[in-house]
């Protein structure tokens, strides 16, 4: 079952966490009239999660709304709630080398259901010679350990739009 992360003014204080200055006035609305949805999720079975609780804690810190889908979800899974959910982002989080077949599945599933417009990026333990494979399965941008915060949220604002 998805957890919504409410937007709230909780800070987090860690290197590379998102300011005021760049938090305010900015709510991701675009065109569309609504704020940018992002769903975080972690495919398979890597039961580490604190890495996700940040980067969607950030992105609810930035003014995007937040679903978190808990550990151990099934590619299947993943796709069912952000369809439910009508994100515009999946972040998919993976610490167990299982990445390139669970990101792809991801994707895979994307296109069967017609939602291919939905962004995916990824993030994790994952061998730079892997993140190449990864974008051409179709993962917009990969994100490794040590990627600060305010950079991938700045990815998000400048790559993705609501969509329609």
């Amino acid at each position: 079952m998805a957890s919504t992360v409410t937007p709230g003014s909780s800070r987090l204080g860690l290197q590379g966490t998102i300011d005021e200055q760049e938090i305010s006035g900015k709510n991701d609305m675009m065109n569309s009239g609504r704020r940018l949805r992002i769903l975080v999720a972690k495919p398979g079975l890597d039961g580490h999660d604190r890495g996700v609780r940040v980067i969607a804690r950030a992105f609810r810190d930035a003014g995007f709304e937040v679903v978190y889908t808990g550990l151990h979800q099934t590619p299947e899974q993943i796709v069912a709630a952000a369809l439910q959910e009508d994100v515009d982002l999946i972040g998919l989080s993976c610490l167990s080398g299982a990445h390139v077949y669970l990101f792809g599945r991801v994707i895979e599933l994307l296109k069967e259901k017609n939602a291919d417009d939905v962004v995916v990026i990824g993030g994790g333990i994952i061998p730079e010679e892997d993140v190449a494979k990864l974008k051409r399965l179709g993962i917009k941008e990969v994100f490794l350990p040590g990627a600060p915060l305010r950079d991938i949220v700045g990815w998000v604002r400048g790559n993705v739009t609501p969509r329609s």
